[in-house]
């Protein structure tokens, strides 16, 4: 048996037991890659499926993390940030933030042919969703494996918001203008914590779904 199909056999939690998160993640891309056969250089992993697979590979763990910075009060230093990594699907990845005792926000990324996309899943404690809710952006470059922006470009400006992944070290997440963080949200990836209880709204999906191209 080779390497990569003893792989698919395993559960990602004893892999992640087994593995450093860095290897994790490369070696459950190339898992589900190895029964394509070999690939050409057009077929190789993008920027975005090897940041889909960076995404994955923090899947089923729960970890508290730190506000770096924000330029108002949606949340303040004080308050304790925990992020459940909770969802991970081939085409939609679902992470809500605890902030305190709110459970009211979920990140909802969401893979396209060409793109990724950001979503924001706000909802009221009964579960009905927020005024706001749905907001957010698409990526409108390659990025990379461990950082991609969703962002709005107008003239020389663009805004949105930036993710950022270091396997096994941390995630980020923030508000950007033109590259640089506006609210910065940092999670230590070895920092982990007991799986909180569940977020607002989880049982339904928002009503508000993307166009067919996401944009």
């Amino acid at each position: 048996m080779t390497l990569s199909s003893l792989l698919c056999h395993l559960p990602r939690a004893r892999m992640r037991a087994l593995l450093p998160a860095a290897a994790v993640s490369g070696l459950l891309l190339a898992s589900s890659l190895a029964g394509a056969g070999a690939l050409s250089a057009q077929d190789a992993p993008t920027a975005h499926d090897q940041f889909w697979a960076n995404l994955q590979a923090l899947c089923e763990t729960a970890v508290e993390g730190e506000l770096l910075q924000a330029p108002d009060e949606q949340i303040t230093p004080d308050q304790r940030l925990v992020v459940h990594f909770w969802e991970c699907g081939d085409t939609e990845i679902r992470f809500p933030l605890h902030v305190d005792d709110n459970r009211s926000r979920t990140w909802v990324f969401i893979r396209h042919d060409d793109h990724l996309e950001l979503r924001h899943d706000h909802r009221y404690e009964d579960g009905s969703e927020e005024s706001n809710t749905w907001y957010g952006d698409t990526t409108i470059e390659e990025g990379s494996a461990t950082r991609q922006e969703f962002a709005t470009r107008r003239g020389e400006m663009w805004s949105g918001w930036a993710v950022e992944i270091e396997p096994g070290v941390h995630f980020t997440y923030g508000t950007m203008r033109n590259g640089e963080f506006r609210h910065h949200l940092r999670f230590e990836l070895d920092n982990e914590v007991d799986i909180p209880p569940p977020h607002w709204g989880h049982e339904v999906r928002p009503s508000q779904r993307p166009t067919p191209d996401g944009r």
